[in-house]
């Protein structure tokens, strides 16, 4: 069996962890950065945010409607939040495993995102990667002042 593909990105963002943890959390947020591209149109942001509760976010793009699903392993405010993540196209119920660590700075905090895929998606690796710093770039505009 080959090791898990281990993708990292972080982000300084220039607001407090707690504003940048909530964010994650809350649908009205969510919904303005998470998964959220240029020429796409947010249909829904729906969240559960308890452990065992689960995320639905499907935006409609010019190739189709991208459903998002996640189920949260862990949450703890304001540092840690852990999911697992599915995407069109893996089938329902097959994940991968999403950790975001957010550490105070001076100037607001640190994030730090670690995406932790079976090997069999490597060839979704560097899109993934794109992704979630575009993610990142769009979580900065909803949360700095």
């Amino acid at each position: 069996m080959s090791a898990p593909v281990i993708l990292t990105v972080t982000r300084e963002l220039a607001a407090p962890p707690e504003r940048v943890f909530d964010a994650w959390l809350d649908p009205a947020d969510a919904s303005r950065f998470l998964f959220a591209t240029p020429g796409g149109e947010m249909l829904s942001c729906e969240i559960d945010a308890s452990v065992g509760g689960s995320a639905l976010i499907v935006e409609r793009r010019a190739s189709g409607d991208a459903r998002h699903r996640l189920r949260f392993e862990a949450i703890e405010r304001p540092h840690r939040l852990v999911f697992l993540f599915a995407a069109d196209p893996a089938p329902e119920g097959e994940w991968t495993r999403v950790t975001i660590e957010i550490v105070p700075s001076a100037s607001g905090c640190t994030l730090t995102l670690t995406h932790e895929m079976d090997p069999k998606w490597a060839d979704y690796a560097e899109q993934t990667r794109h992704g979630w710093t575009m993610i990142l770039g769009n979580l900065a505009r909803t949360v700095e002042p």
